[in-house]
This record gives C-alpha cells, sequence and structure tokens, in this order.
C-alpha cells in the first residue's frame, strides 16, 4: 500500500475513537425499575429458567446471536504469526463483516497460545458465552487439529473460515464458471497452486460434489504432491499422486481448472497453452494473483478468470459465505455446522449468481447491470439477496441432518423475517404486500423505460404484487431488459404499451381528455399532443377509463408539473376538499408519517383535520395503529398565534369526527415523541406513547422536518403517498429507488377503487 493509503487506514482504525467496535445495550436503562429488572434482584429469574433448562439461554440471553471470532495470531492474513495482539485489528474487522452483513453480534478474541493444547483448553472453555465460534488466522497444519478437537468438545458450531469459507465460495465460483464452460465436475480435471489449510478443504468440498478424486493434483512450493512424500497430515496423502511429474508446468497439460491459493506470479503465461480448452483459472493470491487476468485474456480469451481482488470480475471473497452461513445456523439453534450445510451455502451462492442483479449490486458495479456470464460468476459481496439465500438453505440442510435444537416451522416467515436485513422497510411494508397479493390489480408505470421501473416491475412480478404494464418505446424497453439480465419477456413478459403508436389504445381516450382539459388554457391539438407524447397522461388516462387498476407516474423531472398532469383527470374523492401528500420514514427507532410535505402551503383547520383523518387511514393500511399529534410552536394553548389557533381547531374538529383516534394536540415536537415531557405539561394527554403520525401547520414545517430526519437519523423514506385522489394513483419523486417503486406499487394496488386505502385493523 502506498504511503497515503497507510495513512488513511491508520486514521480510519484511531479516528474518531479506537477501533472499530462497539458495545450496545438492547434493552432500556432509565429509571429504577429497569435498573431492577436487568440486574437485582430481576436478573435471578432468567439465571432460574437457564438453570432448569440451558437452552432457555436462547430467550434470555444474546447467546443465540452471538459469535467468538478468535485467533491465536499464527498466520494473520498475509502478515504471518504476528501474534495475537497485532491481530486484533483484523478480528474486529472480521465482527463488523458478521454485523454489517448478518446482523450477528461478535466478540472478538486474541489468545496468546500458540500450542494447540492450550488454545483447545481456552476455546472451549468458552462455550456457555457464545452461539458459535469463527476461528481465524491459525496456521497450518495445527489448525486442522485444532479444528477437529473443538468440534469433538463443543456442541456448537465450530468454523475454521479460512478453510471452509474460502472452500464454499471457491466451491460456487466452480459450480458456475464449469455451467458456462459447458463442463460437468464429474469430468475435469483440477490442479491447485498450493496445498494448504484453503486448498485442501476447496478440493475436499468439490470431491464431495462429484470431482473425481484421481483427478486431482496438488501442488506446493516444494512441487507436485507425490505418494512418495514423507510426513504427510492424512488430509494431504488422500491427493497425493503416484507420478513422476515433480513441478507445476509438468501436469498442467489437459487440466480444465486451475485453483491458485499460493503466492503471486507462480503461473508463467507461456503455461496457459498446456490447458484444456475452455479452462477455469482462479488464480486467489492476494494481494497478487498467481497471474494477471489481463495476460490470460489475451493469451486464452476462452478462458473464465476470477480472483480475490474487488478490482477484477468474479472475486472470490469470503464473505460471500460466512455471515449467512453462521446466520441460518444461529437462527436454528445448530450444534455443528456439517458438509450438507456447506454443500447448501454453495449451491444457494452459485444460484443467486444465475439470477437478475439488483439495485445494490448495480450501484456496487458503478451504474452497469451485471449479468451471468465469464465476468459474473459469483453474486457481488454487497449483494443483499444473500442472506435471503443462503441462511434459509443452511436452516433447512441443519434440520434435515438432525443438528438443530430450534427448527423452523414457517420458513415463508423466516425469509420474511430477514428481509429486516435486506430493505429497511420491510418491516412496514409487510402488511401493506400481504394484502396487496390478495388483489389481483394491474399497475400501469408511466416511466416504463426507467431502469428503476423495470427492476421493480420484476421484482412486482415476482413477488405476486400486480401485474405491471410499461409505458414506452418498445425497442427501448426490450433492450434495457436484455441489458439488465431481467426476466421481463417470453412467459414471464409484461404488457407494454406506447403511446406514440399503439393508436388502438389511446385515441379512443382522446376526446375525453380534450373535455377535461379543454377549459384549463389548453387546445384540442395541444391535448392531442400531450396525451400521446407525455406518458404521465397518458398512464392517468388508462385508469380513469378503468383500462388498469392503479397508476404510478413520475420519477424523472418536475415533481409538480407531473402532478399538475394528473390532477384533471384523476380528481378528488367525492367529499374530500383537497389531495394531501403523506410520507413515510423508517428510522432506527421505529417509523414515522409526516402529513403534509408536498401539496398544500398553509392548509386551514378544516383541511388539517381532513388531512389527519386521511392520514390516519392511510397508516392503518400497514397494519400500524394510528397515533397522531397536531405540532405547532407552541404546546397545549401556550401561544395564541394564527397556527397554535388553527392546530387547536383542527384537534376539535377531529375529535368530533372521530373520537376514537388516538390524537393530541397542539404540541411541540419532543412532546410529541417523549410521552415524559408531554405527561409534564398536561396530565390528561389522550396519547400515549410516541405519536407515529405528526400533523404539521404548514408545508414547509412538514417538508423541512421530513428532509431533516431523513438525512440526520437516517432514514428511509417511503412515498409521497397521495391522499384523496379518487382512483389510486401517485407521483414518484425523482429520488425514488426501485424498492421505493415496489412499496408504492404494492401501496396503490391495495387501495379501493375509490383511492381509499384499505382498513387492516379493525
Amino acid at each position: 500500500m502506498d504511503e497515503d493509503f497507510r495513512k488513511a487506514a491508520l486514521d480510519y482504525h484511531r479516528l474518531p475513537r479506537p477501533g472499530k467496535l462497539s458495545v450496545e445495550p438492547t434493552k432500556r436503562l432509565a429509571t429504577q425499575r429497569d435498573l431492577a429488572l436487568a440486574y437485582s434482584p430481576g436478573v435471578a429469574a432468567a439465571c432460574e429458567e437457564i438453570t432448569a433448562n440451558p437452552d432457555a439461554a436462547l430467550d434470555y440471553t444474546n447467546r443465540g446471536n452471538l459469535v467468538a471470532v478468535i485467533t491465536n495470531g499464527t498466520a494473520v492474513l498475509g502478515l504471518g504469526a504476528i501474534g495475537a495482539l497485532a491481530g486484533k485489528p483484523v478480528m474486529e474487522g472480521k465482527a463488523v463483516l458478521f454485523k454489517k452483513f448478518a446482523g450477528i453480534d461478535v466478540f472478538d478474541i486474541e489468545v496468546d497460545a500458540a500450542d494447540p493444547d492450550r488454545f483447545c483448553d481456552v476455546v472451549a472453555a468458552l462455550e456457555p458465552t457464545f452461539g458459535a465460534i469463527n476461528l481465524e488466522d491459525i496456521k497450518a497444519p495445527e489448525c486442522f487439529e485444532i479444528e477437529a478437537r473443538l468440534r469433538a468438545r463443543m456442541r456448537i458450531p465450530v468454523f475454521h473460515d479460512d478453510q471452509h469459507g474460502t472452500a464454499i465460495t471457491v466451491a460456487a465460483a466452480v459450480r458456475n464458471g464449469l455451467l458456462l464452460q459447458g463442463k460437468r465436475l464429474e469430468d475435469v480435471s483440477l490442479v491447485t497452486s498450493g496445498a494448504g489449510a484453503a486448498a485442501l478443504a476447496s478440493v475436499e468440498l468439490l470431491v464431495a460434489m462429484g470431482l473425481k478424486r484421481e483427478r486431482v493434483t496438488l501442488t506446493d512450493i516444494h512441487g507436485v504432491v507425490r505418494a512418495d512424500r514423507p510426513n504427510m497430515l492424512p488430509n494431504m496423502a488422500a491427493f497425493a499422486r503416484e507420478t513422476s511429474a515433480r513441478t507445476l508446468p509438468e501436469v498442467l497439460p489437459g487440466t480444465d481448472v486451475f485453483l491458485g491459493l499460493s503466492a503471486p506470479h507462480v503461473l508463467a503465461p507461456e503455461w496457459l497453452a498446456l490447458f484444456a480448452e475452455k479452462p477455469l483459472i482462479l488464480a486467489l493470491a492476494n494481494p497478487e494473483p498467481e497471474i494477471d487476468p489481463e495476460i490470460v485474456r489475451r493469451l486464452r480469451p476462452d478462458a473464465i478468470v476470477a480472483t480475490g481482488r474487488s478490482d477484477y470480475p468474479n472475486q472470490v471473497n469470503n464473505v460471500l459465505c460466512f455471515p449467512f452461513l453462521f446466520r441460518g445456523a444461529l437462527d436454528v439453534g445448530a450444534t455443528a455446522i456439517d458438509r450438507t450445510m456447506e454443500l447448501a451455502a454453495v449451491e444457494a451462492i452459485a444460484g443467486l449468481a444465475r439470477k437478475e442483479a439488483s439495485e445494490v449490486v448495480v450501484a456496487a458495479y458503478g451504474g452497469a447491470a451485471p449479468v451471468f456470464g465469464p465476468d459474473y460468476i459469483l453474486p457481488k459481496p454487497f449483494d443483499p439477496r444473500l442472506i435471503l439465500e443462503v441462511a434459509p438453505a443452511v436452516a433447512r440442510a441443519a434440520m434435515a441432518a438432525g443438528l438443530a435444537r430450534r427448527p423452523i416451522q414457517d420458513f415463508d416467515a423466516y425469509r420474511r423475517d430477514l428481509e429486516r436485513f435486506v430493505f429497511r422497510s420491510g418491516q412496514l411494508m409487510r402488511p401493506v404486500f400481504e394484502a396487496a397479493r390478495k388483489r389481483p390489480c394491474r399497475v400501469v408505470y408511466a416511466e416504463g423505460e426507467d431502469v428503476r421501473v423495470l427492476r421493480a416491475a420484476q421484482t412486482v412480478r415476482d413477488e405476486g404484487i400486480a401485474e405491471p404494464i410499461l409505458l414506452g418505446r418498445r425497442d427501448v424497453i426490450a433492450k434495457r431488459i436484455e441489458e439488465l439480465g431481467l426476466r421481463l419477456k417470453g412467459g414471464d413478459g409484461v404488457e407494454v404499451l406506447d403511446p406514440a403508436s399503439d393508436t388502438g389504445v389511446f385515441s379512443p381516450l382522446l376526446n375525453d381528455y380534450q373535455h377535461l382539459v379543454g377549459r384549463r388554457g389548453t387546445p384540442p391539438q395541444a391535448a392531442a399532443r400531450r396525451l400521446f407524447t407525455r406518458n404521465g397522461v397518458a398512464a392517468a388516462m388508462l385508469l380513469r377509463a378503468g383500462k388498469v387498476d392503479a397508476a404510478l407516474v413520475g420519477g424523472s423531472g418536475d415533481w409538480w408539473q407531473q402532478v399538475k398532469d394528473v390532477l384533471p383527470i384523476i380528481p378528488r374523492r367525492e367529499g374530500v376538499s383537497r389531495i394531501y401528500a403523506l410520507s413515510g420514514l423508517i428510522l432506527p427507532g421505529g417509523s414515522l408519517f409526516i402529513c403534509d410535505t408536498h401539496m398544500n402551503l398553509d392548509p386551514s383547520a378544516e383541511q388539517i383535520a381532513e388531512m389527519t383523518l386521511l392520514a390516519a387511514n392511510a397508516v392503518q393500511s400497514f397494519g400500524v395503529t394510528p397515533k397522531a399529534a397536531l405540532l405547532s410552536h407552541s404546546s397545549f394553548g401556550a401561544s395564541n398565534s394564527d397556527t397554535a389557533r388553527k392546530m387547536r381547531t383542527a384537534l376539535a374538529l377531529i375529535r368530533a369526527r372521530a373520537p376514537e383516534l388516538e390524537l393530541d394536540g397542539e404540541m411541540q415536537a419532543d412532546a410529541a415523541l417523549v410521552q415524559s415531557i408531554r405527561d409534564r405539561m398536561v396530565p390528561d394527554s389522550r396519547l400515549s406513547g410516541t405519536a407515529n403520525l405528526l400533523i404539521m401547520p404548514t408545508l414547509d414545517a412538514a417538508n423541512i422536518a421530513f428532509n431533516l430526519l431523513k438525512a440526520a437519523a437516517d432514514g428511509l423514506p417511503v412515498g409521497p403517498m397521495l391522499l384523496g385522489m379518487a382512483k389510486p394513483i401517485h407521483v414518484l419523486v425523482p429520488s425514488v429507488t426501485a424498492r421505493g417503486i415496489v412499496n408504492l406499487t404494492a401501496l396503490a394496488a391495495m387501495q379501493e377503487p375509490s383511492g381509499e386505502a384499505l382498513r387492516l385493523m379493525p
């Protein structure tokens, strides 16, 4: 590394506080009662339960979600035997990956014990603390003995990631690489460069998958691993060959798969001609591979190349495996990680690469959509779907092997629970998705050429939320579907309509549209141009005519112009005086809804009352009981300003119309969110706990609060949702993501034909 990068790395580890980890409490500790529950005397109850049933520790402590990352520092990364203390930054880094990718808590433990007996005694004694053990950076051959002994002594999973994590990822790469090359694992020959822990674990796993043992040749720094080599460990001796060959180039002729886990540049360019046709070359030495991929591409364009580096395609990275493998094992209370669980992880990782890439993966690739092929045989480490594929596969395998102490009864529910690691909106949107799936619905997307819309449409079809209809040019949409690797074609296709050319669909709508806008300053010719060139207008007219059940327009350009295009076509619902915008925010501490964030500059008291009732009904659609607070600079009559009086008047109007709604105001924002502050101001508030629906006195207040919370508190937006429309239609903001479009699709799909949200709660 250069000096600038080294300094940046040191600053990263040192600032703003040393290290990469901290310990955070999961329970409140604010009162004397909290203290009594958390420690003495309340803690005794949990201790007694665990004494009676040791497995109850998984219910009353964090053991079921706690992994130990343990090393003795004898083989740290590429640094060698630098000792346990110097290895601590690496163990902290591994802990961060567990937490980031799978929500698993970790204590990193650095054991000053090079002697295997002492090291095993220390680790085995820690079993009551942890749900699983991840061994890390322990040198061979001791690592084999240590893992075997600890697995025999402990009733929790013990996993040496340097061996098995590498093996699982290598096996997934081989599975997909051979598929693309048109070869079967049972028929290929494999040569390694390196015969250490990772290489041996990899070939053993590949043999379990069907690779013929006699077609494996190991080489290392001493040359070919031959049967006459003295003092070999049993796992190496199992692959020793009866051969006169002594060097790597002697065993390369006709090789289908090269597995490099050794040292930089040991594979000479001139040896590439020795390989079989369409070889698979895994050059995994770090930081420099056994051969540069550019050389392979130039000399053997028929080859597929993988490395361990992120700056080349096909990175073989353990992080594709271990967080999700442990997630599945912990979630069923597995007593071990066996071969069947490893094989399940292999197939799940390999299978994910063959699916179309997610929006997050596209971002990781700088905006280019990877498609399964020679430069994309493995998922990206940041692909959020890994946990959804690998963890359930591992959990199922553990149950089938009889290793699960807490079997999962409902895998659909388990998968939905895992979605909290993928989409922060998952918990909030779950009841909305369920309601949408029960209501067959045709949803039209005005911006059908937008890649976000196309990705969303694929998800909408896959999850059974709605039947998408795309507006746009057919050739452009078809090309982008192909580039994105989506399946929106053939039997899984969606309907595509082009307002400019599908006159049979849109011409019958023209007369109605001309009448709608004729007295709004739009002459007939201009109306025709709008219908056939503005897809938002075309989508709204399809909805008005009953050709579709819901519509999403916008997503680019001027949001307010899109709204103005829609309002003459889809009017207000009967009995509603205005249209309002409700926006949701998913925050670390829960969800908040804010109204009106986009539509009305200075609503009257009557309009405040109306928007509150509409918003409360919409909040119920999320399966959430609305707790509304009317916000102001004033609390409970402290001011007689116009806005304070407006909110007090609105409160009286709402209580008269909906006395069952949990609501109070006017109040300052902190009183809405903190009951103790509210209780100090008034003794009889009808609002309990924390408000989840904040009604603002002006658009400025609502929009500023929404964007401040979104930026400062890392809030994930949902919406805006238009309230009071006669039919289900929403206008996408330019910053919307593909997942945001999926969320709004579900909201639109579950709305009544009148545009009113379904009430999911009594």
